[in-house]
């Protein structure tokens, strides 16, 4: 009986310190963002809210490491979730799985879902440079730097455990996972040109997924024979099928996830958006029950939804979902920098060692730069529109790390290696978000970067035929797939783009008209994400531009069709191209990707105001 009365009694003061240490966060949310209200009324950009957060985890976190008395059996006032497999504890803690399924979840998916999808494009082959080739170069260069400094240590009796050349390369590829949040949100308040925040965003974006990849290949690395630390080619390219195999997988589920998610609850926009929500969440969870990453597939399954699954959605439900993602992504990411900074002062297993710590800053700057400036030297050579050298420092000034490095970092706290690597990364991340976040306003300005640029007028002044040229050449390696995508895949899966019928050969009427969706015949704004806003159509014109709609009859569309498509095919591509954020449609034949924010043609907005009546 008075085992049962204590049991009772510790259940209880476990719950209540579970919610004291649940408050904790909560109270620093709510300090954060009444500051954050403080900062942008007063305009004050030197300090992001990623790193007020931060900033207030230190502060609760010395509070709690000096000011309160922690009894000798930690255990007793941890979370209920702490990890009992590793010595690390923390006097408030959480398990590093609830950042892995919990908290990042939101983050990496509203990457992907708030993409803005026609300057991702733009830059594709440049931004896959560095998200692949520059991760792994960066990931080399970190390993191989630290590796030296961990021989230093040896050498001079620093070393306190073992610290392999494996380990150097896994603390090279937490390291290399950049988060320039803080960055990106100034690049966004002064509208800075668009094509350095789309080469920013899109390496952030894809470089997570890099580095999460390639750091579980590294970990799987296992030579044959006792000694699981040599070199072995055997097992150095079993590590690299392992990183194709996880990220193609992981693509794959990720994509697929995102196109079956095709609701038909537009009469019910609570429950169309909590099946979009629950099915985002479960590609993220099944994933990793399948053995692949997550993190890779919640952000192509963002991707693909904002393609597909978006434009299905109610009006309601749109701006839900954009709205609730973006909340949560919100309080996930400033929750995981409160922690960041409590865990500084509350981690009971820090291992700081000066040289490390050197050698680890030397490494990611070394890395940054041997990432950035060759590739983008290689790049240039094949780009019509140069990566400028006031471009490429900002890029290596913006190498910020923040959630996914600590996230990365904090899975594995076992031994000494993984200890030491935590703790440096900790102090890299404070580095970068308060050093080179709180001074990117001030390097945008001695690097003579533009600012203030409407994407609307960026090649206000640049000659048609070099603008022309320019689109042509971006163009043509996306035609074919949004050909395809624009004639087949959009009507299956969609309510929007023409219908099948109208697409397949005559032979397979039977198998297109049970395929489309009956909204695709009905639907005249046939494509309503934002990669399409203007549309021409068989039997009518329906010409969106900025805030107006005009619409004509079909003898007008007609006149205007025939005008706007000429003698020539190529002097018909080449006005699509013209047309930027607008492009041109005819039913059943080709969809142009398009490639610039450029004016449309003055002549369609004549053919369509002034047709006759």
């Amino acid at each position: 009986m008075e085992e049962e009365i204590v049991s009772e009694k510790a259940a209880e003061e476990s719950h209540r310190q579970d919610s004291a240490n649940l408050l904790v966060f909560i109270l620093l949310l709510t300090l954060t963002i009444l500051t954050i209200w403080l900062f942008k009324h007063r305009r004050a950009r030197f300090l992001h809210e990623t790193g007020l957060a931060m900033i207030y985890g230190v502060l609760v976190g010395v509070v709690l490491r000096y000011g309160i008395h922690v009894p000798s059996d930690v255990n007793n006032v941890t979370l209920s979730c702490q990890v009992q497999t590793s010595p690390a504890t923390l006097l408030v803690t959480f398990d590093p799985e609830v950042f892995f399924n919990i908290l990042l979840p939101p983050i990496i998916f509203y990457a992907g879902y708030s993409l803005k999808r026609r300057h991702f494009f733009r830059n594709l082959g440049s931004i896959l440079a560095y998200a692949f080739l520059g991760t792994a170069i960066s990931c080399l260069v970190i390993g191989s730097v630290v590796y030296g400094c961990v021989a230093l240590m040896k050498v001079t009796g620093q070393l306190g455990g073992d610290f392999y050349f494996t380990d150097c390369l896994l603390f090279g590829a937490i390291v290399s996972a950049t988060d320039p949040v803080t960055v990106l949100a100034i690049f966004h308040e002064l509208q800075v040109d668009v094509e350095l925040y789309a080469l920013l965003f899109g390496e952030s974006v894809l470089n997570d997924a890099v580095a999460i990849v390639l750091s579980s290949s590294i970990v799987a690395y296992q030579p044959a024979g006792d000694n699981s630390h040599t070199f072995d080619v055997t097992a150095m390219f079993k590590s690299i099928g392992i990183f194709l195999g996880i990220f193609s997988g992981s693509f794959a589920m990720g994509a697929a996830t995102g196109v079956v998610t095709f609701t038909k609850l537009r009469e019910f926009p609570l429950l169309e958006t909590g099946l979009f929500f629950l099915m985002s969440w479960s590609t993220f969870l099944l994933a990793e029950a399948c053995g692949f990453t997550g993190v890779v597939a919640v952000l192509f399954c963002g991707i693909t939804q904002a393609h597909y699954t978006y434009n299905n959605l109610s009006t309601e439900s749109q701006h839900r979902t954009k709205q609730l993602f973006e909340l949560l992504n919100f309080l996930a990411e400033n929750f995981i920098f409160s922690y960041m900074g409590l865990a500084l002062f509350t981690f009971q297993n820090h291992v700081f060692n000066p040289t490390f710590v050197v050698g680890a800053f030397l490494a990611i700057f070394l890395g940054r730069a041997a990432n950035i400036y060759p590739l983008s030297f290689l790049l240039n050579l094949g780009r019509r529109n140069k990566i400028g050298t006031n471009l490429q420092h900002m890029m290596m000034f913006a190498g910020l790390r923040g959630a996914m490095a600590f996230a990365l970092a904090i899975r594995d706290t076992a031994t000494y290696a993984r200890q030491m690597m935590f703790s440096t990364t900790l102090l890299i991340v404070f580095f970068t978000v308060w050093v080179f976040g709180g001074g990117t306003t001030a390097m945008l300005s001695c690097l003579n970067i533009r600012v203030g640029v409407d994407a609307d007028q960026e090649n206000v002044g640049v000659p048609e035929s070099e603008r022309r040229s320019t689109k042509a050449e971006s163009a043509w390696l996306f035609r074919m797939w949004y050909n395809f995508d624009h004639n087949y895949l959009k009507p299956l899966l969609t309510h929007s783009g023409p219908p099948l019928t109208t697409t397949l050969p005559g032979c397979c009427g039977p198998v297109a008209r049970c395929l489309t969706s009956p909204q695709a015949y009905e639907n005249q704004e046939q494509l309503k994400d934002d990669d399409s806003d203007l549309i021409l159509n068989d039997g009518d014109i329906s010409l969106t531009y900025g805030d107006s709609t005009v619409n004509t009859d079909s003898v007008a569309s007609s006149g205007a069709s025939r005008r706007f498509v000429g003698n020539s095919s190529e002097d018909a591509l080449d006005r699509e191209l013209a047309f930027g954020d607008h492009e041109l449609v005819i039913r059943g034949t080709r969809l142009v990707l398009p490639m610039d924010d450029s004016e449309p043609p003055s002549n369609v907005l004549d053919s369509a105001r002034h047709g006759p009546a």
